[in-house]
């Protein structure tokens, strides 16, 4: 049960670092991931936002099917 919790507040952190940067790259043309992490660790931190999209996606599928 901690476990999911875990990963359940890793992905909402990775969620709302995403959506604030591409919102920064939108409004401003400015990369804050890559700013701060460089190039290569920002296309991982990248895939990970991905990644975590896709669980969210899996997970909301799931509970509108257990319904």
């Amino acid at each position: 049960m901690k476990n999911s919790h875990l990963l359940e507040m890793v992905v909402a952190i990775l969620l709302i670092v995403g959506g604030l940067n591409w919102g920064l790259i939108g409004l401003f043309r400015f990369d804050l991931v890559t700013s701060v992490f460089g190039e290569m660790i920002a296309h991982i931190v990248f895939v990970l936002v991905g990644l975590s999209a896709l669980y969210r996606i899996a997970m909301w599928l799931k509970s509108k099917s257990a319904r």
